[in-house]
């Protein structure tokens, strides 16, 4: 067995290699950049490294300072878990070229399903059904639209080097595929370096079911499939194993094709095997097609660990150590099922815009497993991806498990910047999902009803505002009185809408509470606080002037400093600004060109994503306020238009 393993990765992937290592004896070496030089991974290894920089290009990224710090520090090994250098062939032949070990599959593996229109044509040969397609070398414009128009609407754009989503197109009719082509090659771009793109077929009634399999570089077995339907913008936010309603011939007809994948290119370690299923006659073995297989361990791989009592890093590492493969395909059963809700740091309300800011609370329910790099008091960095923790149960059945996931949602408490808890609370709850109907356009039809932010009711606010009058403890004032009950003033805001209103004492610890709705009974015991006569099951925590109400839902109530002198923003109405901090890609226009409203204007770069910045009226631009280049703090002008007239 490896005695020291180096991890070239960051967060919660670090976090789940460092466990099983520990459970293993096996010695642990972090790397880290400038920004991640207290992070949770750094404190949980045995020894870290430091890379330099902030952005993964300066640090994570650097395969050469990775493999130094291997030999500086004796590690045998590295785990590259996913994402960053995983499914890079030149940092495997580094590595080994070192004279050392990479977990994971060899350079040539990695090559061969590196480029989806390479690893179509090897799978067609394999015998592995594929989506009809367009996988040619020819990238000429016209080119790609003759074979859009053949394959016939919609289509996807794809590309070719791509993953995550990026550089990833639908496009609908002819005449919007050179704008989507163009925006495509461009994202792909700037993402992987390579703006080649292949078209297919877009399958109307979509399941993204995939399989894990591993191998031993000569055989390979799988370890069951994942449901991965429920996505937004081409990324995961539930996963699930097994995948609903799933035929057992089917399963087997997947599983068959994925050893077939695996065992074609020598495949060793873990790796998915990603399938596009066309539901639209429910799941059938002659329906579904290979889409690409990720030659590293999958974010989603704990659902699979649930139900079937694997360790994937385990078998990685021994696999990695030298050992064949232990066990035949009628050694694995499937035990239960098992769920996995993505916990990130963004704002479903606004499409899902990434979002930073320090946590300033972040609890999870005990009996519950968290993946997660990240404790309470750190910081959400713009550098990298948002992701707070990955929130996994496991049922007999998956009506139990989905009651677990509702369960663990419920009495997750993240305070200092928004999430997207509340979004994943009503996908649990969604009736379609639990009756196991899903697809991967549920998130985009439901959005309307998905994403807004949920609302305080009446109790909550009665609550918000005894406490932010701090009346969580007893004051030396209350009792009983000759004159008026003690009546104080309360303002809070809400979502954007202003809460006033009164809190007046009534006795020790109880309170009437007037927030223009008719007075609330508030009263506060030794066992907790009780409004309108019901038991409060909430708790609350308050950072700076925000109050939060945890209660199935979080209810952020923002507290006004009686002090504060309002200013109005620099910007001004007719400013475009950064929603978040990041790096100026690209600015669109200039001083005195007239605009459209929904015009690019700009485009920025955060959280490995681009974020087109578009006019909100038309008019002229009067000034551009940050140039290509620059790196920007969040609420930062970037174009002012001109006045309105009149």
């Amino acid at each position: 067995m490896i005695r020291k393993l180096l991890i070239a990765n960051r967060g919660e992937i670090a976090c789940r290699v460092i466990d099983t290592c520990r459970r293993l004896g096996v010695r642990t070496v972090a790397v880290h950049s400038d920004v991640d030089a207290d992070a949770r991974h750094v404190a949980m290894a045995d020894e870290a490294v430091s890379l330099g920089g902030a952005s993964p290009a300066e640090s994570y990224l650097r395969g050469d300072a990775i493999v130094e710090a291997m030999r500086a520090t004796g590690a045998e090994a590295v785990h590259p878990g996913y994402g960053f250098l995983s499914e890079n062939p030149d940092f495997v032949e580094a590595v080994e070229a070192a004279g050392l070990v990479f977990v994971g599959p060899s350079a040539s593996a990695i090559r061969a399903m590196g480029l989806k229109d390479a690893a179509k044509k090897r799978m067609e040969e394999a015998g592995v059904p594929v989506v009809p397609g367009y996988h040619g070398r020819d990238q000429a414009d016209v080119r790609l639209a003759q074979e859009a128009a053949g394959i016939g609407w919609p289509v996807l754009i794809k590309a070719v080097a791509g993953g995550g989503g990026k550089g990833m197109r639908r496009v609908d009719r002819e005449a919007d595929f050179q704008d989507a082509l163009a925006s495509a090659r461009a994202e792909a771009r700037g993402a992987f370096g390579d703006d080649r793109v292949l078209v297919e077929k877009f399958v109307a009634t979509p399941r993204h079911i995939e399989v894990q399999v591993f191998g031993d570089g000569r055989r390979a077995v799988h370890l069951f499939e994942r449901d991965c339907s429920l996505q937004r913008r081409h990324q995961k936010v539930i996963e699930e194993a097994p995948a609903p309603g799933m035929p057992e011939d089917m399963r087997e007809a997947m599983g068959a094709a994925a050893v077939r994948a695996a065992e074609a290119i020598g495949y060793a370690g873990a790796g998915t095997v990603e399938f596009i299923v066309d539901a639209s006659d429910g799941l059938r073995a002659d329906r579904f097609y290979f889409m690409e297989m990720n030659t590293r361990l999958q974010v989603e791989h704990p659902v699979t660990e649930e139900v079937t009592g694997v360790d994937l890093v385990e078998w990685q590492l021994r696999v990695a150590s030298g050992e064949s493969l232990w066990l035949d395909q009628s050694d694995l059963s499937l035990q239960g099922h098992s769920f996995e809700a993505r916990l990130y740091a963004e704002d479903p309300s606004v499409g899902f815009l990434p979002a930073t800011g320090r946590l300033s609370r972040l609890r999870f329910p005990q009996g519950v497993r968290i993946e997660t790099g990240v404790r309470e008091g750190d910081r959400i960095s713009p550098h990298y991806d948002p992701m707070i923790a990955k929130i996994v149960v496991r049922g007999e059945t998956r009506g139990a498990a989905l009651g677990q996931l509702d369960r663990a949602l419920a009495h997750t408490q993240v305070a200092g910047t928004v999430t997207n808890l509340a979004f994943l609370r009503r996908l649990a709850r969604h009736e379609g999902f639990g009756r196991g109907e899903v697809d991967t356009g549920l998130i985009d039809r439901e959005a309307d009803s998905l994403s807004p932010h949920p609302v305080a009711c009446e109790r909550t606010r009665a609550l918000a505002a005894c406490l932010a009058l701090g009346l969580d403890r007893p004051q030396p004032h209350e009792g009983a009185h000759h004159w008026t009950p003690l009546r104080w003033p309360v303002t809070m805001t809400h979502r954007g809408e202003a809460v006033e209103g009164f809190v007046a004492v009534e006795g020790p610890g109880r309170y009437a509470v007037d927030l223009g709705d008719g007075a609330v009974e508030a009263l506060r015991t030794a066992a907790g606080w009780r409004v309108d006569g019901r038991p409060v099951a909430a708790d609350w925590a308050r950072d700076g002037g925000t109050l939060t109400i945890f209660w199935g839902n979080a209810y952020p109530f923002e507290i006004p400093d009686p002090l504060a002198r309002g200013e109005e923003g620099a910007g001004g109405a007719g400013a475009v600004e950064a929603p978040m901090p990041g790096l100026v890609r690209e600015v669109l226009v200039a001083a005195g060109d007239a605009v459209e409203e929904g015009q690019r204007l700009a485009v920025l770069e955060a959280m490995k994503m681009e974020h087109a910045l578009r006019a909100p009226r038309a008019g002229t631009v009067a000034e551009v306020l940050a140039e290509a280049g620059a790196q920007v703090e969040a609420g930062a002008a970037i174009v002012r238009l001109e006045d309105e007239a009149g």
